[in-house]
Order: C-alpha cells, then structure tokens, then sequence
C-alpha cells in the first residue's frame, strides 16, 4: 500500500512538474529574449538644445533623466528598499513565501492577483510587460526577474529601477521626481524629502502630497518607521523627519510646461523630426537634439511679438551660416498652434520692391538712374477687361526721381514701372534664386507691390542675401543629433548657394540703408550701429512688415490678424513692425556681440563707394543731399551734381550718368526739361499682365483655423495628444 501510494504521489508530482513546465514554455514563447533583458529600453525624454547647451524643450511620453546609483541621495535609496523590498539585496529575484502566500489569497480571491512583487519583479513589469493583474502576467513577471538576475549586479538592477519608476505627476525616475516635488537634483534629497518620494510609489495617486496630504504623511510615517525598524536611521532622525517642513513645487510635467521655444520646436517636430525619426525615437529615445536657436534671443523675439498690435511672427538668421537663432509665430502657443514665421503666407508689399530692384540692377538698372513717379493707368488690349492703376499710399507724386529716392520713400508708380519696363520673369527669377519658394508668387506687374504670398521665414532668407553678399543660405535648425548614449547621428552644415551678383548685393544693401537713415524705415534705427531694411504694408493695412539686417543678423517683424481684417489707419510697416525690429535687434546686436559697422566690400567684388545726390543721382557735390552708396565698377556717374555746384557739360558728357527709363503709358509725362538725366530710355512695347484679383485674400493661402485642424490631427497621426 505504501509502495503503491508513493507511486500515486510521485505520479501526481510528475503530472504537476510536467503542466508546470508546459505552462512556463507556453508563456515563455511571447516574453523577451535574454538579448532583450540585456538590453533594456525605457523611455527616456529627448532634449533640445539651444546654442549655449541650455534646455529648450523635453520631449517626452515619460518625462525622465537617468542617473547612476551614486549619483542618488543615499537616503532615498534606503527609503526605497524600507518600503517596496528591504531583503532586496539578499533574495534572487523573487521571495518564494511571499508569492506563496500571495497566491493562496488570490486564488480565494478568484484568481485576482495580488502584491508580493520584489524590486527586481517590478522592474520586470515596467520595462517588458502591463500591468495587467493576472496569474499569467505574474508568472512571466517572475521569469523575466529571474533572468535579470543572472544578467546584471544588485547595484545595476536598483539603478534601473530607480530610473523607471513611476512617482506620479508625470515623473519617471528618481531625479525627474525630485525636480518635480522638491526643485532639486536626486542627489541632493534629505530624509524628510527622499521618505515622501518612496511613499509615492505603492500609489503615485492617492499618496501626492500636494492633493492628499495627509495619506502622504501617513505613508512617510510607514517609510520612516521601516527604516528605523532596519536600524539604517535612529529614533530622533525618524522624528525630524517627520516633522520637517516641506515645500513642495508645483511644476506639471506635460510637454508643454517643458517647452520654452514652441513654434520652433513644433517646426522642427512635424517637419524634420517626427518624419525622419518617428515617434518611439523622438519621443522615448533619449535623443540629444543641438539647435542653432539662441534661447535669450528667443525669449526677447516672444516679448517682441507680444507687443505687436495683432498676431505676428518673427525670424532672426545669422547671415553666412543661416543659423536661425530666434522664430516666433505668434503670441501665445496655447491659444493657437498657427505658426505664422513659417505657415502664413502673407501679402509683403513694399518690403518686396528691394527684390524687384535687384532684379533691376541685374539688368544693368542702377541707383543713380531715373524713373517717373506719377499716376499712370494700365489697359488691357483690346478693351477687354479692366483697366489697373497703381497709386502711392499718401496719394502724392514726386515727378522725376531716381531709383534710390523712389525706394527710400517706397514709391509705387516707379517699382511698378521698373517691372513694366523689364518684364515681370526676372522678377520672379530673381524671387526664387533668393529663397522665395511660395508657389503664391504672380507673374504680373501686381508683384512689384507685393501682392504675393509669402512667410516670414522666406522673407528672412530672401533679405539675408542683401547681407551676405548675394548668397542664399538654406535655413540651418539643427547642428547636430546625439543618440542617448552620446553616438552622433548626424551633423549638418550650412548650404548656400549664389543667388545674385556679389555687386547687386553690395548695392542693393547701402540703398536699404537709406531706407532706416532718411526714409519709411527711420524707427528701426538703431543707435550707432549700421543696419538696412525695408518697410512693407498690404492694402487697408492689412499686413505690416519690416525686414532687414545688420552686420551678422539678418531680421523680419511681421504682423497682421489672422482674419485679414484691417488694423486701422496708419498701420504701415514702419509704425507697426520697425519698433518692434528695433527693439530685438537691439538687443540681439548686444547679446551676439556682432560688429557695429558692415564690413567693407573685399577687394575681389567690383564695386565702388560714392556719395550720390538724392536728387539727380550725379555724385554729390559738396551742397548735395548725398547718400553713401556702393555702385557696380565703371557703372557709377563720374561727373559731380551740376544742380549743386557741378558742371552742367560734363554732367551731359557723363557716359555713366543717370538715365531717364521710361514705358508707353508715360506718354507726355516727359519733362521738356529732364532732371539734367540722360535722354530717355523708353522700353520696347511688350503686352503688359494685368493683376486679376483686387482683394489678395479672396481666397486665403493659409487659413488660420484649417493649420490648426491640421496640427491636431498630425498630434494623433504620431499619437502625441
């Protein structure tokens, strides 16, 4: 009988032994493989970067910042082990009474699993399973344990788990939690401070101090009372710790909250970032992202927009390398996610003339030469259509002038005569060898206005090849990208490419700076240091520009509302965006330590510096109103202003002296007497392109509420809501 019954029991044990095995094999077959559990992969937050190596933004969907285990206060380490696992460092992995016991309770339960996990457990569960309250998922909780402790040191094991834990409010990991309940590293947490945090993480919820402060009391008491009882702290130590004051921060760790650029780094997310890298990586990955923003430049370019009369945007650029050091799309993230620097395409007005200039210079069109500022009407042949007649804003004309003066005092009818006279494709041409890649860009004489659609962004690049000597610079975000483990990514380099004749840069940059020094521009002066720019306003003020640049930065302040309604009267470039230029230029100057004064021209550009007469475009004489400018070699007037004090016959003898330029629809504006210029120079009859629509926003190129739509929707495309 005994034989037969030790046959039945050990039959019974190889029946259980053998179902025990299959069920370890069955749920071994979905758990990681010990290549896996040596490489663990928690998710860790992605930074940027500014230039300086200060933290813009934290990206994250468990916001942590890993530390090694003696880089952690000592006493949240004994606080830990006190309260989740104090046999931690004599167990293997699991404590075999505990889950016995645990097991028993569960399946008079009903198969509820309840506690009983070690540290080791845990971790387990945090880095390769959920959390899902099962016998299955705690059968493979202690597999997975068991294999981490073959693997990695007790050390490394509570290091990890000190790492990933979760402390509530958005903290993972122990220095994450201390910057977020007590403002401080890890390592610096005292008693009081490291037996609140261990508190926290049998409950993150119930156990906050800040929503339940007496539970979290409660629970330092337990902590506290268990590292007594382990003789790792004395009765008076326990006591003050108790009743040591705490004060706590009340920092939320949302991603927002951690970003303090949020239209750049929104730009750089959907449109670099995200794509190239995907989700997982950007936003668990641990990656190190090294901008080119300079973060006090882009705070001071926030407070430069927040005092625009309406929505704006700004864009700051360094001039060789592109580096965008400040971008701004609007005044309060939160409120709207419409990133105007780079997604509003907005009418530039006259802050586009300089390009329809350079294109002019290209064509051998100089500074010095002259045009008719006067009403003039265009028709379309045929008689069919309508008829066009561009106005200058303050309704007065100054007759005969030249093409400094006309682009000083922001001319209309000669920008317009400009582009009748040469055509509007060099125009255009000359718009994308700049940068200007909006596929809003007419082919008609409208665009010596403006009345394209362009953003911020384009603007800056465009004007920066006034301040580089001709060359476009590819807009530069990143330097460098840093995996986790400091591995480099990859490293980017500025792109440029020419976009002009070096001269027509030169030339076109000292006309703009008469612009600041006489004309619409004059708020944007900055005191004794040299700086160029234009003015630009749309139709019934609806938008208001000013860009330009000084030696090294290169600038645009754009405003306008997002329902392109008027902003009032008086809402010109130069009232509503230059101050606000100023102000950040200011600034930026300092703070960049750039030069006060531009470089001058190196000897292989063939220019020349002179002053010329604003009034006849001759060299000045000495009772000239002379403007300093540089003019393309053996281009330039060699005879003195016979109006103030030079000869009149080597004025007319003067091969290189100012032309009159004029079209068909000049008629009998000639003079009898012209402004001592050349004989007129009147263009060859080509049809000219009336602008077909007389309200640009008919039908909005970027409407504000559609972008918005659209960037919630790629926040659950990429699963970031």
């Amino acid at each position: 009988m005994l034989l037969a019954f030790l046959l039945v029991v050990l039959l019974a044990i190889g029946v259980v032994s053998a179902g025990v095995a299959w069920y370890v094999v069955k749920i071994s077959a979905d758990l990681p493989t010990m290549v896996d559990v040596a490489n663990p992969k928690s998710s860790v937050a992605s930074v940027l970067y500014d230039r300086n190596n200060k933290v813009i933004a934290r990206l994250f969907i468990e916001n942590r910042t890993p530390l090694q285990l003696h880089q952690i206060s000592p006493w949240l380490v004994k606080a830990v082990l006190a309260a989740e696992d104090s046999a931690f460092y004599q167990h293997r992995g699991i404590r075999i009474g505990s889950i016995l016991r645990a097991l028993w309770i569960d399946l008079v339960e009903g198969g509820k699993i309840q506690g009983a996990s070690t540290i080791t457990q845990q971790l387990a569960r945090n880095l390769f399973l959920s959390h899902e309250k099962s016998i299955a998922r705690k059968a493979k909780e202690i597999i997975i344990a068991m294999r981490m402790e073959k693997l990695y040191s007790k050390d490394k094991l509570l290091e990890l788990y000190l790492n990933t834990i979760n402390f509530g409010r958005g903290a993972w990991g122990a220095e994450t939690a201390a910057r977020t309940y007590f403002g401080k590293s890890a390592a610096d947490l005292d008693i009081a401070q490291a037996s609140i945090l261990a508190g926290l993480i049998a409950n993150p919820g119930r156990y906050n101090p800040l929503s339940n402060h007496n539970n979290a009391k409660a629970r330092q008491n337990y902590v506290l009372s268990r590292m007594e009882t382990l003789g790792w702290i004395d009765a008076n130590q326990r006591q003050q710790a108790y009743d040591e004051k705490l004060e706590f921060r009340k920092l939320a760790n949302r991603i927002e909250e951690f970003n303090r650029a949020p239209y750049f780094v929104s730009h750089l997310l959907f449109n670099d970032l995200l794509p190239k890298y995907g989700k997982e990586t950007v936003y668990s990955g641990g990656l190190k992202i090294y901008t080119t923003l300079d973060l006090d430049l882009q705070i001071k370019a926030q407070e430069a927009v927040k005092s625009l009369k309406a929505m704006g945007a700004l864009v700051c650029m360094t001039t060789e390398t592109g580096e965008v050091l400040a971008l701004v799309g609007g005044k309060d993230f939160k409120e709207s996610k419409f990133n105007r620097a780079t997604q509003a395409y907005r009418q530039p007005g006259s802050s586009f003339k300089p390009i329809v200039y350079a294109a002019a210079l290209e064509e051998d069109i100089m500074p010095s030469d002259h045009f008719m500022d006067a009403p003039i009407t265009f028709a379309n042949r045929g008689g069919r259509g309508r008829s066009w007649s561009p106005k200058n804003s303050s309704g007065k004309y100054a007759g005969e002038v030249t093409l400094q003066k006309a682009l000083a005092s922001s001319y209309n009818t000669v920008a317009v005569r400009v582009a009748a006279y040469m055509g509007t494709d060099p125009i255009v041409a000359m718009a994308r060898n700049m940068g200007i890649d909006s596929k809003y860009l007419p082919n008609d004489l409208s665009i010596a206005l403006g009345a394209a659609s362009v953003t911020p962004l384009e603007m800056t690049v465009a004007f920066n090849c006034f301040n580089n000597g001709g060359k476009r610079v590819v807009p530069l975000m990143i330097r460098e990208i840093r995996a986790h483990n400091d591995e480099l990514l990859e490293s980017r380099e500025p792109q440029a490419l020419q976009a002009m004749r070096p001269e027509t840069a030169y030339t076109l940059r000292s006309m703009m700076m008469d612009v600041i020094r006489s004309g619409t521009g004059t708020r944007a002066a900055i005191p004794k240091v040299e700086a160029f720019g234009k003015t630009g306003t749309s139709n019934d003020f609806i938008d208001a520009w000013f860009v330009g640049g000084t030696p090294g930065l290169t600038t645009a302040v754009y405003v306008g509302k997002d329902d392109h309604t008027s902003m009032g009267r008086g809402s010109v470039g130069g009232v509503a965006a230059a101050p606000a230029w100023k102000a950040f230029m200011s600034y930026a100057v300092e703070k960049q330590k750039t030069p006060a004064k531009f470089e001058p021209a190196p000897g292989w550009v063939e220019v020349e510096k002179l002053s010329v007469c604003r009034t006849t475009g001759y060299r000045a004489s000495s009772g000239c109103p002379g403007v300093p400018l540089y003019m393309p070699l053996n281009k330039a007037p060699s005879a003195r202003c016979p109006l103030h004090g030079g000869d009149y016959a080597a004025a007319d003898e003067d091969p290189t002296g100012p032309r009159l330029f004029l079209i068909e629809q000049d008629g009998d504006l000639v003079p009898e007497e012209p402004a001592v210029a050349a004989p007129p120079q009147t263009a060859p009859v080509k049809p000219e392109i009336i602008p077909e629509a007389p309200n640009p926003y008919q039908r909005d190129p970027s409407p504000a509420d559609e972008i918005e739509e659209r960037y919630q929707k790629l926040l659950k495309e990429y699963g970031i809501e």
